[in-house]
C-alpha cells in the first residue's frame, strides 16, 4: 500500500506514528509533505524509508490513499495542488470536520472519504469516525477500516452528525482531561496531597471507569448507582455536581457547533466563492 500524508502537524504526525507503531504501515509505504518542508523531512528522518516531498502533488501522485491533514482554510490550495495528478481509483481522505465530502467531490476526480481521528488513537484506542463519498465502494470502505482497526474502532456515521460525534470522540478527551485537572487541583488545594500522587490516582480511576463502561458492560447510571450509597458521601457530592453543572454541556455543544458553522461557511466560501448553507 502507498499512502500519502499532506500535513504533518499534530494530527497528521499522530496518525503516521500510530500506523507505524501498530504495524499497520511501514515507513517505506509513506510519503509526506508539509507547508514547511523541514518539518516533513524531520519526520522522515525519524523513520528510515519514509519519503519527504517538497510538492503536495508528488505525495499524491500514485498513492492509493492521500490523507489531507491541514487546517480548513488551507484545503482549497492543497486541492488545487493535487487535483491534476489524481486518478479515479485513488482515495482522498480528509480528517477535517468542516470540509464536507461534497466540497472535495466537486473538485476532485477521485474517491473521497472523511475520517475523524482522536488523540486516543495514539494508544490504539478510541474511535475513528468514517464518512464516505458517493464514489467510494464497499471494498474501499473495508480496506480503510482495516487500516484504522489497528489503532481504533472504526465507526461509520452520517456526515450530518459529524460535529456532535466529533465532540464526543475527538474533543471529548480534552474536555474530560480538563475536568480531571480541576478535580486534581482541588484535591491539592484542599488537602495538600502531592500533585503527582493525586494525578496518578485520578488517572488510574479514569482508566478503570472507562473499562467498566466498555469491557465491564456497565452504563454511566450503573456506575453512579453502585458507587453512591443512598445518604452517603458520594451521593451528597453528586447532588452538588448535578446542581452546579446543570446545562453546562449543552453550552459546550452549542459553542462547538457555532464554531463549526463559522468554519463551514468560510470553507464553503473558499470552494464556491459565496456563502452557501451546509450541513
Amino acid at each position: 500500500m502507498n499512502v500519502g500524508f499532506i500535513g504533518t502537524g499534530s494530527m497528521g504526525s499522530l496518525l503516521i506514528e500510530s500506523f507505524i507503531a501498530s504495524g499497520a504501515l511501514g515507513p517505506a509505504e509513506i510519503a509526506v509533505s508539509n507547508r514547511t518542508y523541514a518539518k516533513a523531512q524531520a519526520l522522515a528522518d525519524r523513520y528510515p524509508g519514509m519519503r519527504a516531498e517538497y510538492r503536495n502533488a508528488d505525495v499524491a501522485r500514485g498513492a492509493d490513499y492521500v490523507f489531507l491533514c491541514v487546517k480548513p482554510h488551507e484545503f482549497i490550495n492543497v486541492v488545487r495542488d493535487i487535483k491534476s495528478v489524481l486518478r479515479p481509483n485513488q482515495v482522498v481522505v480528509s480528517i477535517t470536520s468542516p470540509v464536507l465530502v461534497s466540497h472535495l467531490e466537486g473538485e476532485l476526480n477521485c474517491k473521497v472519504a472523511k475520517i475523524i481521528p482522536s488523540i486516543t488513537n495514539l494508544v490504539w484506542s478510541g474511535a475513528a469516525l468514517c464518512i464516505y463519498g458517493s464514489r467510494v465502494e464497499e471494498r474501499d470502505r473495508k480496506e480503510i477500516e482495516a487500516l484504522f482497526a489497528h489503532i481504533s474502532e472504526p465507526l461509520r456515521i452520517e456526515e450530518e452528525y459529524t460535529r456532535i460525534v466529533s465532540d464526543l470522540s475527538s474533543c471529548g478527551p480534552a474536555f474530560i482531561a480538563f475536568l480531571l485537572q480541576q478535580f486534581v487541583d482541588a484535591a491539592v488545594e484542599e488537602t495538600g496531597i502531592p500533585r503527582e500522587e493525586a494525578r496518578k490516582v485520578a488517572s488510574n480511576m479514569l482508566l478503570g471507569t472507562a473499562l467498566l463502561l466498555t469491557e465491564g458492560g456497565m452504563t454511566m447510571e450503573d456506575v453512579q448507582c453502585r458507587v453512591a450509597v443512598p445518604g452517603g458521601i458520594t451521593a451528597q457530592a453528586l447532588k452538588l455536581l448535578q446542581r452546579e453543572t446543570d446545562g453546562i454541556f449543552n453550552q459546550v455543544i452549542r459553542t462547538t457547533h457555532n464554531k463549526y458553522q463559522e468554519d463551514l461557511v468560510k470553507v464553503t466560501t473558499l470552494f464556491y466563492g459565496e456563502e452557501v448553507n451546509g450541513q
